[in-house]
């Protein structure tokens, strides 16, 4: 159920459009689907990392969360919430898409993963999210790592379908498609929220 779970957060996460999401779609438009998903991968390995931190953190501190774990939970659960409403009102409009001057797979991979890696704001929202999904209930390396490795395949299967669909239409998507998908974001975002609340009723 946690490595579900993560497939879903790590999906919410990816799908709003901001500047790495719009640079994705404009090398998928330039050079194909490889060199959009290539994007994506650098992003889902960032994703990745901070989730490990996020996750592994939790496993580190498996003693002290014993016996408070519940709080945790309910406190993750409503962080998740709040995630979700604010991302909702926030909408999403056009991004500009971000810089990165890369020619091979490779490199476009590795400068998405540095442009992503650089906020770490974003380890905080990872705490709140595992948090909300159970993690502190069972912080053993063995759920970490399975938590990570769900938040990392749900990226990647969104970006799998961005690229996809970009290079199936070799169309810029309609203007509304940031908004729609920034709410579809919020909505399994406040979902999980309150699933994770679920057992505290």
């Amino acid at each position: 159920m946690l490595f579900f779970k993560a497939i879903l957060l790590g999906f919410a996460v990816a799908i709003p459009l901001g500047p790495i999401g719009a640079l994705c779609i404009a090398r998928t438009l330039q050079m194909g689907f490889a060199a959009g998903f290539a994007g994506g991968v650098g992003t889902a390995l960032a994703d990745a990392t901070y989730a490990a931190f996020a996750a592994f953190g939790f496993a580190a501190l498996a003693s002290v969360l014993d016996g408070g774990a519940g709080w945790v939970r309910i406190l993750g659960g409503l962080l998740l919430i709040g995630l979700g409403i604010r991302g909702w009102l926030s909408g999403g409009g056009q991004a500009t898409p971000a810089t990165a001057n890369a020619r091979t797979l490779i490199t476009t991979a590795a400068a998405t993963y540095a442009l992503t890696i650089a906020n770490p704001a974003t380890i905080l929202s990872f705490v709140a999210m595992f948090a909300g999904l159970g993690l502190a209930e069972d912080a053993s390396a063995s759920s970490a790592a399975l938590a990570v490795t769900g938040v990392f395949l749900g990226s990647l299967m969104w970006w799998a379908i961005l690229s996809g669909g970009v290079a199936l239409t070799r169309s810029r998507l309609p203007a509304g498609f940031g908004r729609v998908v920034a709410r579809l974001s919020a909505l399994m975002l406040i979902g999980l929220g309150g699933w994770a609340l679920i057992p505290a009723l």
